[in-house]
């Protein structure tokens, strides 16, 4: 593979992320860590054919686009990652192992193998550091001005995993704080016919995710992670129903939260 030393995006590729809907009003701040399949033109798609980079192992197929309806619904910020999970995985310490996976469930990728110390501070410091350099400003800005913020990464999930099947249509996820994800919970398992998860088939903890633990707990805001079964939204009506869905779950939250708690917990 070939490798570069200095700059890794070009002039004319996107930046690290992108963001919409700042000066909405709602309390939410909206979180998409693995939204794009996309690989920085010199890494030459990290050696695997175009078929891998639209499997689940590039990125998080449809969560996006839940997010953006999420967005609009709500009047939410949404900032978004602009590039694959495979080239760093915004989601993940840049310290652990995980980071820049040599391995994706049974896929080897290529250009993650043997990089130089440059190689992986050009990746961090490209696109990790000013995707959640820019969720820290914001997070910043709405604590200065005295505004609540209650914090949601959306994420998907594979519907089969290891030739296994997920049951659960969603997942509700978190690690130490657990007092919105609930509020969250009820709400979705209060729609008909769904099964949805508490902490299964993935649980949050400081190994294996970085924005809810560095960014809400942390800070001490109401968060939430997530995750919906890709199969269910891999087309724009799945899209378009569960953006509803979740928009419903969060306000009954948010509404269950302030009851209890008026300043909604954050700082």
């Amino acid at each position: 593979m070939p490798k570069f030393v200095e700059t890794l995006l070009g002039a004319d590729e996107p930046p690290a992320f992108t963001e919409w809907g700042l000066s909405g009003r709602s309390n939410f701040v909206i979180l998409v860590d693995h939204a794009s399949a996309r690989i920085p033109r010199r890494l030459q798609s990290l050696g695997l054919p175009a078929s891998e980079l639209q499997r689940h192992i590039a990125w998080d197929i449809g969560a996006l686009a839940v997010a953006r309806r999420l967005a609009a619904a709500l009047d939410a910020p949404l900032i978004a990652q602009n590039y694959s999970r495979l080239v760093i995985d915004c989601n993940r310490d840049p310290e652990v192992v995980s980071s820049i996976p040599r391995m994706s469930e049974a896929t080897e990728i290529p250009g993650n193998v043997g990089l130089s110390a440059a190689e992986l501070a050009a990746r961090r410091a490209e696109i990790f550091e000013p995707y959640h350099e820019r969720i820290r400003t914001l997070l910043d800005a709405r604590k200065a001005a005295g505004r609540p913020t209650i914090l949601v990464a959306q994420h998907s999930m594979t519907n089969i995993y290891h030739g296994v099947p997920r049951p659960m249509h969603a997942a509700i996820l978190y690690n130490r704080d657990r007092r919105f994800a609930g509020l969250v919970l009820d709400a979705l398992r209060r729609e008909p016919g769904l099964i949805v998860a508490d902490n299964e088939p993935y649980f949050v903890s400081d190994d294996t995710d970085y924005g809810i633990p560095r960014h809400g707990e942390a800070r001490g805001l109401p968060h939430v992670e997530i995750e919906i079964r890709q199969d269910l939204v891999s087309d724009e009506v799945g899209q378009a129903a569960w953006g509803e869905r979740i928009t419903r779950a969060l306000a009954q939250a948010e509404q269950a939260l302030f009851e209890e708690t008026p300043s909604g917990g954050s700082r």
